[in-house]
């Protein structure tokens, strides 16, 4: 009945917050204060337990007390009888858990049999609006791109497996002076009778260069341009038809792109910086009636005294030029309203390239004193480092040119297929290239994802493509390999209801690792890190393969009991690794 009683528990939380819930309960009991930090653990090692509540020593430091009688009257208070079969103070003061094999067997059977691995939805959703992958609709996506589009889409997904509400934001750039240009150069290649589709914006790219040459090197082309942004800005029907016509036509483009990348962003998903228009003559009259912004040399001006440098003068945030036309400082502060006040967000996060810190602190700033972001909704703005070639400077083309997104997603699918083809294989050539399809794409993703977020990391062929070490095509075989035992044995894994018998170290360390798949999840949410996934997902192969080594499943003399129980573990894991790379964007496949 104890264990019944704490697997209860287990499905309505991981065992890292049961524990911290239980040490506070008995740190309050031994009369210390409620906001004392348990300081709860994994353990390094297998003889200090499963995990450590390391809170006495601080508590102790603070009181001017001896650590370890404290620590044992925490102990005295501590109520672990359903989850653990021993506790144990060590060295100054730890206090080490020794957790129930029946406990962990009963919590890895209730995960197994559940759709969402026993993780459980939040106690109280939030409702989340992230801003991810924001292309400019000048140009095609490219690699610069790619790390604010996957992290932003791995969080997303986290956010969503565990319960709570999420608002896709993906605020392209469809506005300001580049799109007069722009217009200026379609409305010449429409009198010029050239077929839009095959031609004139077949080519992004290709199209933007040429129209900023122009732009740039062609007597009256610029006023031209400028001329067509003043219209556009006021509505001309025209102008405006054209503009819709360019939009639609990279938006086309991103979407393509989303697909091949397996990511969750739809066309209902843009909220671009056109959106946003109507609103933004009411931010600059609020800024100006609550004194937040000054006119300077004509334009309108914030001074944030916060952001001083270290001679003490305010950092200078524009937010309307001298004149009139608005700037992206305006519209992030109309975004700020819409997702606070509007949409009622707790949560913003924002992914963007960490050189636009200074930008974002000083939105959040400016829209804390207006009242455009509300107490209530914390404003995270989630930097990423850059992806750089193995030169050490950002990743470009052999001749310097920006890589398009697409064309290397192209090349590792081909290059996956090209490793695919030395290994033996009686699958067909169409499942041949359906593998190389989600091995390509999947080593793309896995190699920036298991980065920390803020790092520049070194894009390389050979590493993320490797069937060795934390790499997809490492993840999507370990998954492959598990699955094969069910295809050998003849058993349905969705049918297996074994008891799960701990008896083995690896059996325990496989089974501790399984279980703290919420424990990762609630960092990679809070943290807005999907490395930590990653690195988890790449510690549970490892610990399977070494499980698998030292623990036969269908070997000869296995009892039907043992052979049962592993089979489960070995089902959990492949359900996990399949939940975890899923959460990341990246597919399994059956059979390599």
């Amino acid at each position: 009945m104890p264990v019944l009683r704490a697997i209860k528990v287990k499905i309505t939380m991981n065992i890292r917050t049961l524990l911290i819930e239980k040490a506070i309960a008995a740190m309050v009991a031994a009369g210390l204060p409620e906001d004392t930090n348990p300081a709860v653990t994994q353990s390094t090692r297998p003889q200090f337990g499963d995990y450590q509540i390391n809170g006495a020593m601080g508590a102790a430091k603070k009181l001017k007390s001896n650590p370890r009688e404290l620590a044992q009257k925490i102990i005295d208070n501590l109520d672990l009888a359903d989850i653990a079969e021993k506790t144990e103070i060590a060295g100054p003061g730890f206090i080490n858990i020794h957790l129930k094999p029946e406990f962990l067997s009963a919590s890895l059977k209730a995960a197994n049999e559940d759709e969402k691995l026993a993780v459980a939805p939040h106690a109280k959703a939030q409702k989340v609006v992230v801003d991810y992958s924001s292309p400019n609709l000048a140009k095609e996506m490219h690699v610069g791109h790619l790390r604010s589009t996957i992290i932003g889409d791995a969080v997303v997904r986290a956010l969503e497996f565990r319960g709570d509400e999420v608002v896709r934001q993906n605020h392209m750039g469809d506005w300001g002076t580049q799109f007069g240009m722009l217009i200026a150069h379609l409305e010449d290649q429409i009198n010029q009778g050239v077929d839009l589709e095959s031609v004139a914006l077949a080519d992004l790219e290709t199209f933007y260069r040429d129209a900023k040459k122009r732009f740039d090197d062609e007597e009256g082309f610029a006023d031209k341009a400028r001329n067509y942004v003043v219209k556009l800005q006021s509505g001309d029907a025209h102008c405006e038809k054209l503009w819709k016509l360019f939009i639609a036509t990279s938006v086309k483009h991103s979407e393509e792109v989303y697909k091949r990348l397996n990511v969750t962003l739809t066309q209902d998903d843009i909220m671009a910086e056109s959106a946003y228009n109507s609103e933004l003559a009411n931010i600059i009259a609020l800024l100006k009636d609550k004194n937040i912004a000054v006119e300077s040399d004509g334009a309108q001006v914030v001074f944030l005294d916060e952001l001083a440098n270290k001679d003490g003068e305010p950092s200078v945030f524009i937010v309307q030029k001298s004149g009139g036309g608005f700037l992206y400082a305006t519209t992030d502060l109309a975004a700020c309203d819409y997702r606070s006040n509007k949409l009622g967000a707790d949560r913003i996060l924002i992914f963007v390239d960490a050189r636009q810190s200074l930008h974002f602190n000083q939105v959040e700033l400016t829209a804390r004193k207006a009242g455009l972001l509300r107490d209530e909704t914390s404003y995270e703005f989630c930097p990423f480092g850059t992806m750089m070639g193995e030169d050490g400077k950002p990743f470009k083309t052999r001749t310097g040119g920006t890589v398009k997104l697409a064309d290397l997603l192209e090349e590792s699918i081909t290059r996956a297929a090209a490793k695919l083809a030395e290994r033996e294989s009686d699958l067909s050539d169409e499942e041949r290239s359906e593998i190389a399809r989600k091995v390509g794409i999947g080593a793309v993703k896995y190699a920036d994802l298991s980065k920390h977020r803020t790092s520049d990391y070194i894009f390389n062929w050979d590493t993320m493509l490797s069937f060795e070490g934390a790499t997809a095509p490492y993840l999507q075989y370990a998954y492959t390999r598990v699955r094969s035992i069910f295809r050998k044995s003849g058993i349905d894994a969705a049918s297996l209801t074994a008891d799960v018998a701990i008896n083995e170290p690896q059996e325990k360390a496989l089974a501790l690792k399984l279980l703290q798949l919420e424990e990762v999840l609630d960092l990679m949410i809070s943290e807005a890190t999907p490395h930590v996934l990653c690195g988890y997902l790449y510690e549970l192969a490892s610990l399977y393969m070494t499980f698998y080594e030292a623990c036969p499943v269908l070997k000869e003399g296995v009892e039907p009991s043992v052979r049962d129980s592993r089979l489960v573990l070995c089902n959990l894991v492949a359900k996990t690794l399949k939940s975890g790379l899923d959460l990341l964007g990246i597919e399994v496949m059956e059979q390599m």
